[in-house]
């Protein structure tokens, strides 16, 4: 399987941004699950941005995902944000309320100063 992300570890933050602009096949988001959880293997309180500026459509299941990996992160006292989520995405958010669990910033360099 190809990957779904490209990493970037910038200064000890992570920078995320997916490969795909459709993240709805379950297959796919298993294995951003996977490569996710290989990015923060064996760091101490990580710092994630995952950039949404290339999807176009997200499912569901790639939703539970980001809340798994929220909740890992903030367990090992790191911090994760989310950047660039178009209008049409982020009404899923606010609709389900996780617009409230996460920490959303209008761009990547936002959500860095976000992190400071």
């Amino acid at each position: 399987m190809s990957k779904m992300l490209h990493v970037d570890n910038a200064g000890g933050v992570l920078e995320v941004s997916f490969l795909e602009k459709n993240i709805l096949d379950e297959s796919n988001i298993q294995q951003i699950g996977k490569e996710l959880n290989e990015s923060i293997e064996g760091k101490s309180s990580p710092s994630m941005i995952i950039d949404f500026g290339n999807v176009e459509h997200l499912s569901s299941a790639a939703l539970g995902i980001l809340i798994t990996m929220n909740s890992r992160i903030g367990d090992m006292g790191g911090k994760m944000c989310l950047s660039n989520i178009r209008p049409e995405i982020f009404e899923v958010f606010k609709i389900t309320k996780l617009d409230r669990i996460f920490n959303i910033h209008e761009t990547v360099k936002a959500a860095r100063e976000g992190m400071a």
